[in-house]
Formats: structure tokens, sequence, C-alpha cells
């Protein structure tokens, strides 16, 4: 599946139990330093930990076909796979006649018919955010020249709320601080608590849903641009592309709405010489173009829907009402995981806005 940004194309390919899952990135200019080790300790933050996480185990190693020599770009389309090896697709035989509750089977089977690949969920699988977050890294190591760095962390779990940036922008160190934990999460006296809860709902064959928040630090003032060419439409555009997700809020979100317009207003002032605004409510984009301040954004994850519990489905062979125990190796909770996937969305949003305005002033 590609995905036309303004100046760069992203495409990314495979299925959860094929032979192999990757990316292809074109039009990144040439001389841009990538360290290959970089990006795969990026994608490593992606793997399964902790016991809410699924028993596949895949080693997620990165291998570059094209574009980098050396440790630099060269010019030519970015081009990489990662190999699937611990796949068992007997797990979803018998889905074509009866599909998971709120995933992909029932619609998917409807649009491609017969040849629907159902095994992990195939090309919808959360599977392909592995190299989504390849290609999100080596964007985010080019943007290290830019000293530009997209951060993220949990903010809610199960419903309990978290550290939120809309109590005071967290600093670049305390995320990456956190990125060393399991459970990425600001608040260490929340931690013991959403342990138990994750194990809860692992003993119950449940799952849980969460909210993760995102912080892109030192993004210069004008990117993004009016209407379509909005950067919050363009990031939230990546961020849905990332499976699970249901809602995307920027700064206040929601919220916002609530507020009079002398509370929700962020008041301009002059700080060290810099224009800056005194508060943050619309997450450092104003008309679609960046302002210069944190760009912060919550998006939302829902619970996986693959649950072990007995669940009300139908059988489309008989066509009647049935149940289903869903086997497998699956996630209770797949938050800790997408942390760093919604870091490599906006990486490349950020970058692909940079280069557009690189391009204009040519």
């Amino acid at each position: 599946m590609s995905s036309n940004l303004e100046v760069l194309k992203l495409s990314v390919f495979g299925e959860s139990h094929g032979r192999a899952i990757g990316f292809t990135l074109e039009g990144l200019p040439e001389g841009k330093k990538v360290s290959e080790a970089a990006v795969q300790a990026f994608v490593d933050r992606r793997k399964s930990r902790g016991g809410y996480a699924t028993a596949r185990r895949e080693a997620d190693e990165v291998e570059f076909l094209s574009g980098l020599k050396n440790g630099y770009t060269t010019g030519a389309p970015v081009c990489a796979v990662i190999l699937n090896s611990d796949a068992r697709s007997a797990d979803y035989n018998k889905l074509k006649d009866t599909p998971r509750p709120s995933h992909c089977d029932y619609a998917a089977m409807q649009k491609y018919g017969e040849w629907c690949d159902l095994a992990g969920s195939g090309h919808f699988s959360g599977r392909l955010t592995a190299p989504l977050c390849a290609a999100g890294g080596v964007a985010a190591e080019i943007l290290k020249d830019s000293g530009i760095r997209a951060a993220a962390y949990i903010a809610e779990l199960g419903g309990i709320p978290l550290s939120s940036y809309r109590n005071g922008v967290p600093s670049l160190t305390d995320v990456v601080e956190a990125h060393n934990s399991e459970l990425p999460i600001l608040c260490e006296e929340k931690r013991e608590e959403l342990i138990r809860l994750l194990d809860q709902a692992r003993a119950e064959g449940d799952s849980l849903g969460g909210v993760v928040e995102l912080v892109a630090y030192h993004v210069p003032v004008g990117l993004g641009g009016p209407l379509y060419e909005g950067l919050e439409g363009r990031l939230a555009s990546m961020f849905f592309a990332i499976p699970a997700v249901k809602g995307v809020e920027f700064g206040d979100g929601l919220h916002i709405s609530a507020l009079k317009g002398s509370e929700a207003n962020d008041a301009f002032r002059y700080e060290d010489g810099k224009v800056v605004t005194a508060t943050n409510r619309s997450g450092g984009i104003n008309g679609g173009i960046s302002n210069g301040m944190e760009i912060t954004a919550r998006i939302a994850f829902r619970p996986t829907p693959s649950i072990a519990k007995p669940q009300k489905t139908v059988n489309l062979t008989s066509c009647t009402d049935t149940e289903i125990r869903i086997k497998g190796r699956h996630d209770s909770c797949i938050v800790p995981r997408a942390v760093v996937c919604t870091e490599a969305a906006a990486s490349l949003i950020i970058l692909d806005a940079m280069m557009e305005n690189a391009s204009r002033r040519i």
C-alpha cells in the first residue's frame, strides 16, 4: 500500500504471515546521514515485551536493499525487508466462516472475496507497523540534523489517566528515559497499578486500550499549509494508518470546544527574542501551519479485538448466529508497542513537510 506525501512516497508491503514485510521510501535527497544501527534500535522498541504482549517472537532485523551506502542516503529509493520467521497460519483457518468481531475479517472478505489473506489479518495486521517503524526510523535519523525529535509515551491505559502534556509539556529527556521501560510512562507511582490491571486483563482473556501522547520538539515555524495541506490533517492521516487507532486530537483537542475564546487562545509573547505562545492549547499548529511551539497530539488505541473470551459472531456458510473462541497469539494490550509507531508516523510527515518547504524556496 502506498502513501503519497507531498514530496516523499512511502510504500509498505507484505502480509503478517507472508515470507517478508518491508517498505520503499522514495524522494529522499542524497548525502543524508542514516545510521542503520539507530534505525534497528528504533524498530526494536516495537518488539513484544512483557506478559501482556503477543507470544509471537520475531527478530525484526531490518535488511536494507537499496538507498543507503556507508551510512548515507544515495538518492535512490530506500528499500528494506524484514523476514517473518515465527508465523502460524493454521491458527486462522476458520476465519472464512466465522469472522472475528471488530476485526477486518468480514469487511475484507466482502471487498477481496476468496483471495483475501486473513492469516494474522494479512495486510491489515499490526505486523505492518514494523516496516512503518523502519521507514520512520530513517526519517527520524534525517531529522536529527535539524534538531527535531518526535517522542511519545503512554498517557492513559485501561481508562487510568497518567501524565499528560496538558499539565505541562514534558522534557524530551524525561520522555526518552521512559523508553527504557517496557511500559513507557512518565508517572512511576502508577506503574504497579497498571501492571496489576494488565495482568488481570490477560488472566481474564480480555484486552485493554489506551492513549499515546506524542510531542514533536524543535519543529520550526512554517510547516504545512491551508486546507488540504494542513499539518494536522497530514499527521492524522498517518496516525490512522496504524491499525487500532480510533481517535486523534491535537493540543487540547475535543476539550477546547468547552472553553471560551479568551480561555482557548494562546497568547503570543517574546522570550529571548523569539516569538512563543504563553500556552499551547492549539498543539503547535495554527491554520494548518506549525507555529514554532511543540506539536502535541493524543492518539487513542482501541483494545485488541482478538481476545480469548467467547464472542458472538456469525457463520457465513450456514447463515446462522454462532460463537467464536479466537486462537493464536495476541497482545492483551498493544499500547506500549504503539508508542514508537506514533513517533515513526510523525517523523515521516514532519520530514516530508520540511522537504516541501525547502523545495518551495528553490
